[in-house]
Parts: structure tokens; sequence; C-alpha cells
């Protein structure tokens, strides 16, 4: 997973989702950064932000990523700029 933060000028984090727990009304997530930093953050997701994903998944630009079981067991090529 990459991240980019207006805080962080053009920095990248790379990080990976190492837990998901509820809590209450909420799904938290837990990932680490590996690089530049090791940072451990948390985010917490609750019904309506799972309805709002749901919602922005089902459309036909982000449909077929979805769709394409060849792209779940290869390599991400990496986005460029984004």
């Amino acid at each position: 997973m990459l991240f980019r933060s207006t805080g962080l000028g053009k920095a990248e984090l790379i990080a990976e989702i190492t837990s998901i727990k509820r809590q209450g009304d909420y799904l938290i997530m837990e990932m680490e950064t590996s690089e530049p930093v090791q940072w451990k953050i948390r985010g917490g997701i609750n019904h309506q932000d799972l309805r709002k994903l749901l919602a922005i998944s089902l459309k036909m630009a982000v449909l077929p990523f979805f769709l394409d079981p060849r792209r779940w067991f290869r390599k991400a090529q990496h986005p460029g700029e984004f």
C-alpha cells in the first residue's frame, strides 16, 4: 500500500496492513510503514465510510480493477505520480 500526504511533500510512504479489529462502532485498521520511516498508523472506519467505499468501488471506472484475477497474483507496478 502506498501513501502520500501534502504535509510530507513528495515523500511516499510504503505500508502494509497488519490487522483489522472491531472497536465499538468502528473497524480499526492498523498499518505499519517501512519506508522512509517506520510508523504505526491506525484508521477508524464506520458504517457510513464502508457504504461510501462500496458505492465508489462499484463505479465502472473502478470495477474492472477488482474483476481481473490475473492482477491478484502478480506484483503491482508503481502508479507513478499520484
